[in-house]
């Protein structure tokens, strides 16, 4: 090889490490340091960790958003004081505030239930049934209840499970089966939350229009402390009040943000970023316990609490007094021959009632 080569080999090679060193960020510590470190300090890898967790990529064979960063850099998360890895901070904030403040919260509700059923025990009838029956709800409407229900209760159960579990249940039943437990939940909240947002949407559609607020209904919020407390009659349209407050506040939002949420979380693989599926995890949780919490009540009611008003919904059919006691306007639209949304209620059209 002539010198001319040799001399244009070594211009490339100095022009290509110029090059390097120009893209390369600067080493933390000299090479000399760094030895020094090895023999005082064996096994420290600060440094590789240090430009680890600076957050800048680094090369990987797999493309994708974020996928050359292995660690995320430091952050806050949702107002914490001090800054750690986004990913142990929001470890902090889930496995602290979150399952904490809601944890608790599910326990008051359960326990107000509670004494609302053995202190006053369910609401009953004034008078005695007069064995003629009303269609209250149609096949349809109890299916899109039923479908949104059940799963509903499913995803309930297992989140609690995968939120609370550790805490509650592996001491009491083991790691063999807390682990079996957890895998469950795990697969049923992945593969019921589909059926659970279908049933969602077509159950808000079918029940919207008797849920519009009216002017009465804010009566009712008035005097429902003589209902539970006194069993007073209180009049309401199709919907109470309080039924409709369920169906706005945690059918229509709370229940749309889980499912928006949880649609994030379960589908990782639109190139959303790790700190995207952390902040709708929280988001996810928060408004998870909070309709959890609120169900509980509404669950009450309509099983136990009120007498008659479990049988509406597995029958489609109440009697007459249970109608004009609960549900005044309603029946007395029902009895002129009004329209009833969703229903061909009309009186009398069922079969009587057995005694």
């Amino acid at each position: 090889m002539s010198i001319i080569s040799r001399m244009f080999i070594a211009v490339a090679w100095l022009a290509l490490a110029a090059g390097a060193s120009a893209q390369t960020p600067a080493p933390v510590d000299s090479a000399k340091e760094q030895q020094q470190r090895a023999v005082t300090q064996p096994g420290n890898n600060q440094p590789v960790w240090s430009e680890v967790r600076s957050g800048q990529p680094n090369y990987t064979s797999l493309p994708g958003r974020e996928m050359g960063v292995l660690v995320q850099p430091q952050a806050r998360f949702f107002g914490q004081d001090k800054f750690t890895t986004a990913g142990e901070a929001w470890r902090q904030y889930r496995n602290g505030p979150i399952t904490f403040y809601g944890g608790w919260l599910v326990v008051l509700v359960a326990l107000v239930v509670a004494a609302l059923y053995f202190g006053r025990g369910p609401i009953k009838l004034h008078d005695k049934p007069s064995g003629r029956l009303i269609e209250r709800f149609s096949s349809a409407e109890r299916w899109a209840h039923w479908i949104m229900g059940i799963s509903f209760v499913v995803l309930g159960i297992s989140g609690l499970i995968i939120l609370f579990g550790k805490y509650v249940l592996l001491p009491v039943i083991g790691y063999t089966l807390f682990a079996w437990l957890t895998a469950l939940a795990k697969n049923l909240h992945n593969f019921v939350a589909p059926l659970f947002m279908v049933s969602l949407l077509v159950f808000i559609v079918m029940y919207v229009k008797d849920n519009l607020p009216k002017a009465y209904d804010f009566a009712w919020f008035g005097k429902v402390w003589g209902l539970f407390f006194r069993g007073e009659h209180i009049a309401s349209g199709r919907f109470n009040a309080g039924e409709k407050a369920w169906f706005w506040g945690g059918v229509v939002v709370l229940c749309l943000i889980v499912s928006a949420s949880g649609l994030v979380i379960l589908f990782p693989n639109f190139e959303q970023l790790r700190s995207t599926m952390q902040q709708m995890n929280i988001i996810h949780g928060i408004s998870a316990l909070l309709v959890i919490a609120a169900s509980l009540g509404h669950i009450y009611m309509g099983t136990i609490g009120v007498e008659g008003a479990y049988q509406s919904m597995r029958t489609g059919y109440v009697d007459e007094i249970w109608a004009k006691e609960h549900h005044q306007y309603w029946y007395d639209e029902v009895k002129s021959g009004g329209s009833v949304s969703g229903s061909a209620a009309k009186a009398g059209t069922a079969p009587q009632a057995s005694h």
